[in-house]
């Protein structure tokens, strides 16, 4: 791979990084469980591994930003993610420096126009 490209490689999972933990919490508005959230970020275009999921999901939990509870569902027990009240506060605070960020960029790259 030409160093360019392995360059933009780093930089879009660094940036994908920090995308994921605003999208997780977006997406967790609505209850679900690990294996319904990875496939609702994949069909919005944001693919996560297990591997990096679960462990966000537990360091998104041990923060006071998500609730959990282990439930049985179709004979299965599955782990059911939700905001906490922190977590949607956080949320909303999270969309606005979103927002502020894009609109900053649009502004630098002359995109805005």
């Amino acid at each position: 791979m030409p160093i360019e490209e392995d360059l933009f490689e780093k930089l879009r999972v660094e940036l994908r990084r920090g995308s994921l933990v605003l999208a997780v919490l977006g997406a967790l508005r609505e209850e679900r469980y690990g294996y319904t959230l990875r496939t609702s970020l994949e069909e919005a275009g944001l693919p996560i591994d297990e591997g990096a999921l679960y462990p966000l999901l537990r360091r998104l939990e041990a923060q006071g930003l998500l609730t959990s509870e282990w439930r049985e569902e179709a004979k299965r027990n599955k782990r059911f993610y939700r905001l906490s009240p922190e977590g949607l506060e956080i949320l909303a605070q999270l969309l606005g420096e979103w927002n502020a960020i894009s609109e900053s960029i649009l502004l630098l790259t002359g995109k805005d126009k």
